[in-house]
């Protein structure tokens, strides 16, 4: 990725907080690497190198900075650079690729070979993809030294490395400090804890929190998830233990407060990670605003709600699941539906506030008799079809290869059609550019009052939006009345139009298909 040296040393002295993340400033007197914001005198511009993430600073040898602490920045975008490729790759790293397998398996996952992969990610990151996983373990053993008083053994588990010695070593070579001495001299206030385990989550502000909860909170899954009091909660499973996750917002701070209750650590890190999607944080949402608000249709809404984000999911699964119900009903009688499904599957639990019940896994479902919850006989044949493909660790929800493999792999299982497809696209695997086109809301709304839009014409429309589509058909569902309240989805491709019984298809005007 080439980095502008001029225009980042004028952002290196306005310290504007838009830039956080964005690049880091390396200082070769010093050999220390900073933040944009950090509030240390700014160095001559003959002394400094500018890097695209953090890994890369690393690699050029620098250490981060004690004063802005690098590794607290909200994130590098995920689509830094111009490559797709290194957007999944990055991904992948993130979700754990890297953890257990080497450079030869994701380069095999995303259809290139480990030398392409090692030669786009020098070219658009700076770093090589060991580099980036390492970067992203140690920052987070960083993260829970300062802000847990879990032992040492039990960071380094759940920061992902495989033993202490790495760990020690990791820590040792990023910091030049052990692990105990960089504890000893923490500071700031650690969040506050009840039971369980609490992190700060930063993100790039803004974030319409409301907005998301209103989305998540009619599609919560009764006995599940519960949305009350401006918080988040959810059963949880994460490398066999079982327990809940609560999320807030930290008022006055571009950060949520997550809250861990869980029998064992060594999940913690990819609890984060799963936080991190199912709530955008990832997202620059002054870039993709920008970016959108360039077209006279969305500027508009892109004004009226800054910091729009595509609410993902805690499990693909568990979305997709959810939209194969959603097909033909509304979204209350998803969610109800839904419940159903999960009290009648789902293991049992209690962790209060109404949460009894884990999602059921794939494996129940491919076996279930789903006709006892009131499910159409082609729907329980979509969903046990689905169901059995990722029992059986077919590559169903694995975006590897991009969005448009997913939907041909999802569209080929019967009773799921393109609507369907790139909804799961969109929201289970954080693809930013998947688009419903035949979406009703949608085509209404761009028709701007004069009937629907064919979905060819609403594909030719939003070509410029690419590859912020995904955003884009949010601003348009949230942009409409009533659209929390949301309606009946686009028949998949082999579903039937009779509705699930007990529950009555309703289209409630603009807001119709809103997923």
């Amino acid at each position: 990725m080439e980095l502008d040296p001029t225009a980042c040393y004028q952002a290196l002295g306005s310290r504007d907080r838009r830039f956080d993340g964005r690049f880091f400033v390396a200082v070769r007197t010093t050999g220390i690497y900073c933040r944009p914001i950090c509030p240390a005198p700014t160095a001559k511009v003959k002394n400094v190198e500018f890097y695209p993430c953090a890994a890369a600073a690393e690699a050029a040898g620098y250490r981060p900075c004690r004063r802005c602490r690098p590794e607290t920045a909200p994130g590098t975008p995920a689509w830094v650079g111009s490559s797709a490729v290194v957007a999944r790759a990055l991904r992948l790293i993130r979700a754990g690729a890297l953890d257990e397998a080497d450079i030869d398996s994701l380069a095999l996952r995303l259809g290139i070979g480990a030398r392409q992969l090692r030669r786009l990610f020098d070219k658009h990151l700076g770093a090589s993809p060991a580099a980036v996983a390492r970067a992203r373990r140690v920052h987070f053993a960083r993260v829970l030294l300062d802000q847990s008083e879990l032992p040492m053994t039990a960071v380094a588990f759940a920061a992902g490395f495989r033993s202490v010695r790495q760990f020690n070593h990791a820590v040792r070579a990023t910091f030049r400090e052990s692990p105990r001495a960089l504890r000893r001299r923490r500071r700031g206030a650690r969040p506050a804890v009840g039971d369980g385990l609490a992190l700060r989550i930063l993100y790039r502000p803004p974030l319409d929190w409301p907005a998301l909860l209103a989305f998540l909170a009619v599609r919560a899954t009764p006995g599940v998830e519960t949305v009350h009091d401006g918080r988040y909660r959810r059963t949880v499973t994460v490398d066999g233990a079982s327990g809940a996750i609560t999320v807030e917002p930290i008022a006055g701070e571009p950060a949520l407060l997550l809250r861990i209750q869980l029998a064992e650590c060594h999940g913690v890190l990819e609890i984060v990670e799963r936080v991190r999607r199912l709530f955008d944080l990832d997202a620059d949402p002054l870039k993709i605003g920008g970016d959108l608000g360039r077209s006279a249709a969305l500027r508009p809404l892109v004004a009226a709600a800054p910091g729009m984000r595509v609410p993902g999911a805690w499990e693909p699964f568990e979305l997709a699941v959810r939209a194969v119900l959603n097909q033909q009903i509304t979204v209350r009688g998803a969610t109800t539906l839904v419940g159903r499904l999960a009290a009648a599957f789902g293991e049992p639990i209690e962790c209060g506030d109404g949460l009894t019940r884990l999602f059921p896994r794939p494996e129940v479902l491919a076996e279930a008799d789903l006709s006892a919850i009131g499910m159409p006989r082609t729907r329980a044949a979509t969903l046990r079809a689905l169901a059995a493909a990722v029992a059986r660790g077919e590559p169903v929800l694995d975006a590897s290869h991009g969005a448009e493999a997913v939907v041909e792999r999802l569209c080929a299982i019967p009773g799921i059609g393109a609507w369907t497809a790139q909804y799961i696209a969109m929201r289970a695997l954080s693809e930013p550019d998947a688009f419903p086109a035949g979406d009703l809301g949608v085509r209404k709304a761009l028709a701007n009052g004069s009937g629907l839009l064919s979905a060819a014409a609403v594909e030719r429309l939003a070509e410029p939006w690419r590859p912020w589509r995904a955003y884009a058909v949010m601003h348009l569902w949230c942009g409409q009345p009533h659209a929390a309240r949301s309606d009946v989805q686009m028949r998949g491709r082999g579903a039937k139009t009779r509705s699930a019984r007990h529950v009555r298809p309703r289209i409630s005007g603009a807001a119709a298909n809103v997923g």
